[in-house]
């Protein structure tokens, strides 16, 4: 699971992948629809899950308003 801020306009995006590498790449050529106005990306913060299912619940997660609350915590640290 990872989540990336926007350099334009500094919002947020959640998502899963097995590769970040090559995930990040995609967010950054305009490869993903919903994020590709809103580039650069930069990684700001990644967890590792045993399998997609608790991958998922991770994203859920993050996508909540306690877990956007977190995002925010993590912002302050970089």
């Amino acid at each position: 699971m990872y989540i990336l801020r926007s350099l334009i306009d500094n919002g947020h995006y959640t998502g899963f992948t097995n590769n970040i590498d090559r995930r990040l790449i995609q967010h950054n050529n305009g490869k993903n629809y919903s994020t590709k106005i809103r580039r650069p990306w930069i990684l700001i913060h990644v967890e590792f899950a045993e399998n997609r299912v608790e991958a998922r619940k991770l994203e859920k997660y993050f996508k909540s308003g306690s877990g956007r609350e977190i995002i925010k915590e993590i912002e302050l640290t970089i």
